[in-house]
């Protein structure tokens, strides 16, 4: 076989979900399944392969993307199991960047939850296929057409459930598989049974599902509606071709079933992998570009290299870089080309990654999924090329920290080995940024939420051995302009002996509809009054100006500044002058306009015992949170409210004692809003 026709029993896909849906079991059993493991691993016991990190298994949650090889009817699958907490979202979308497919995790009680929602408008943002599977059937008030809906409603693909379950709840024990018509079962120690024909008493049911599922696939399938109309039916072939071809195009989502758990429906998700998501040859090629110019790269191994780095792992024994390789062949002594940091990096040795145990490679293709050892500098969004074609593959974006924390040695002597430590942190997770507050001298470490901030601080703890003292967690506060100023006139005069400086700018600032669009800047001017070399370093001035507003010195944003006139010096004026006019004049603008201080809020999902309602709707109230829905979901209450995030600091602690360590709840950032004036930055 041709090493390119090998790509196409490649599969590269991650595992989407809320936290405690279920990902990590799912992983684990596709691993039990294909032979992979030999023992299946429990969260609950701190025994699962994906989660090895002593913090994962301590709090029982992923919390860093751990990749695994395993191979299922003669096809090689590289599976990335994601973090499901919303503080680890920027872990999700450097996975996401480099994937081709997905398997999307529901829960069946609770269906699709705020999380799931986040990574899965994610996952559309990068374009990556994907089919569902809702686990956890073998629980009380599971339902599968529950789950759908909710699908449907809140995700809004054609969700097409292609099982029927057998059972419900604890008598749960299999699916019936509406395309070959068959029962596939398994056994109370979840060894799976001989397909059978569908018993009787779901037969009817089956039949009424094949036939609503047909007509749903010829609705969205030209090919198939041409077949429907034809025949009055469709065969299992042409369901499976027109699924294939819907789930690539995002038009439709394939929904499976089953309890991962008890090791029910693992082998038939497996069997949907390889006939609904794309192989590297089945997805588009990618484009990167060299010297301004768009390039385009095959998964071709015979062609130049193209490779991003997703993942950096530093330990103490080595520097683990996670690679996803597009086109191009690398092998081990390979010198190539940083295209990021513009250096040549050498490849020690390359490894095929099963959670945090490797398996060495002479080379890896395109198409691969594998880490290397021996790069020096290479960060998380790098791009590694050959060093005679260079190409800059577009990196995975990075989210804005909203929480942060002032951090300090107990022991003044390991100052020096924290500053590593900590750089060590931000070099793995580039969503965490280390700083050092200018006014007071603290080292200020901020990321995406409490639980990221503890977890990089334990690490610190843990790894390094080190005591260290934490703060108070602060968030990140925005400012933005609520009425602007027009007409303002700025002059940047300064002589100080020989050439001076000389710049005059008339600005008009005004508000944006939408305050986290940022800054947009534009110019008016007429006549050549300023030259364009120097309307863009007005620009740039003013973007400089951005940094510190004059509410708090907090960034601004969600404003809009045109340059209406200004005027030269035929000796004085440069792009130093006016860059300068540019700051000082909006820096000053600003304070002569009407600003609003933006608070960083989140959408929050309560779920509590009906009893509690009051008691938390009343301590929501009183951390300023406006609730927006109430449900009620298999006994319980589920209330959906908008918090400011500075005021969820301590919530769960306060959510446990109010509902006796019965209530949880899930947070998600849906952006800034206008902070009460009586709200003082803390």
């Amino acid at each position: 076989m041709r090493t390119i026709d090998t790509l196409a029993v490649v599969r590269n896909l991650g595992i989407l979900a809320h936290v405690d849906a279920g990902k990590t079991t799912v992983t684990e059993r596709i691993l039990y399944a294909t032979g992979t493991t030999h023992k299946r691993g429990e969260v609950h016991d701190g025994t699962t392969v994906t989660d090895f990190d002593p913090q994962e298994r301590d709090r029982g949650i992923t919390i860093f993307s751990a990749a695994v090889t395993c191979s299922w009817d003669g096809h090689r699958i590289n599976l990335i199991d994601t973090p499901g907490h919303v503080d680890f979202a920027d872990e999700v979308e450097r996975c996401l960047r480099v994937l081709d497919g997905a398997v999307a995790v529901f829960d069946a009680v609770a269906g699709v939850e705020p999380q799931s929602e986040s990574v899965w408008r994610q996952a559309d943002r990068h374009g990556v296929p994907r089919i569902a599977f809702v686990n956890k059937m073998d629980r009380a008030g599971a339902d599968l057409d529950a789950a759908v809906a909710s699908v449907r409603e809140r995700l809004h693909p054609a969700p097409l459930a292609v099982q029927l379950p057998v059972g419900a709840e604890d008598a749960f024990t299999g699916v019936v598989d509406l395309l070959g018509m068959r029962a596939l079962t398994w056994s109370d120690d979840g060894e799976a049974r001989d397909p059978a024909p569908v018993p009787d008493a779901l037969r009817e049911e089956a039949l009424r599902r094949r036939r609503l599922l047909e007509e749903a696939v010829a609705e969205l399938h030209p090919a198939a509606l041409e077949e429907f109309c034809d025949t009055g039916a469709l065969g299992a072939g042409t369901i499976t071709a027109a699924l294939r071809d819907l789930t690539a195009r995002g038009e439709a989502v394939v929904v499976l079933c089953g309890s991962a758990y008890r090791n029910r429906g693992i082998e038939p998700l497996l069997d949907a992998v390889l006939a609904y998501l794309p192989s590297p040859l089945d997805v588009p090629p990618v484009r990167g570009t060299h010297d301004g110019a768009e390039q385009e790269r095959t998964a071709d191994p015979a062609a130049p290299l193209a490779a991003l780095a997703f993942k950096v792992n530093a330990t103490a024994t080595g520097r683990l870089t996670y690679l996803r390789v597009y086109s191009g062949t690398i092998e081990q002594g390979d010198t190539v080309w940083d295209a990021t940091a513009g250096r040549a990096e050498r490849v020690g040795r390359i490894l095929r990654v099963t959670a945090d145990r490797h398996a060495r490679l002479d080379r890896a293709i395109a198409g691969d999924i594998v880490a290397v050892v021996g790069l020096k500098g290479a960060r998380a969004g790098a791009t590694l090329c050959a060093p005679d074609t260079p190409l800059m593959l577009e990196p995975p974006g990075t989210a804005e920290p909203v929480v942060s924390v002032a951090v300090e040695a107990l022991r003044g002597t390991d100052t020096g080995r924290l500053a590593s430590a900590l750089a060590r942190l931000a070099e793995e997770d580039p969503s965490l940024v280390v700083r050092t507050d200018t006014e007071t001298g603290q080292t200020v470490l901020s990321g995406m939420g409490e639980l990221h901030l503890e977890v990089a601080v334990e690490r610190v703890r843990r790894d390094h051995g080190l005591g260290v003292d934490v703060g108070r967690p602060r968030v990140s506060y925005r400012e933005t302009v609520g009425r602007g100023v027009s007409g303002f006139v700025h002059r940047h005069v300064k002589q100080d002996g020989g050439a001076g400086q000389f710049a005059h700018v008339v600005l008009d600032v005004e508000p944006l509809d939408d305050p986290e669009r940022g800054f947009e800047f534009r110019s008016t001017v007429v006549g050549g009054r300023v030259p364009q070399e120097y309307v863009r370093a007005v620009e740039a001035g003013c973007r400089d100006a951005l940094a510190e507003g004059p509410l708090g010195g907090h960034p601004v944003t969600g404003l809009r500044v045109t340059l209406t006139d200004g005027s030269t010096h035929v000796k004085d004026s440069s792009d130093t002058a006016f860059r300068a006019a540019g700051r000082f004049g909006l820096r000053d603008a600003l304070r002569t306009c009407a600003m609003v201080l933006l608070e960083p809020v989140a959408e929050v999902t309560v779920t509590v015992p009906r009893d509690a309602v009051g008691s938390v709707l009343g301590d929501l109230a009183a951390r300023r949170g406006r609730v927006s829905g109430s449900a009620t979901r298999a006994g319980a209450a589920v209330v959906t409210a908008t918090v400011p995030l500075a005021e969820l600091f301590g919530y769960a602690t306060r959510l446990r004692s109010r509902t006796q360590g019965r209530g949880t709840f899930t947070t998600r950032p849906t952006g800034y809003a206008p902070a009460p004036a009586e709200v003082t930055v803390r």
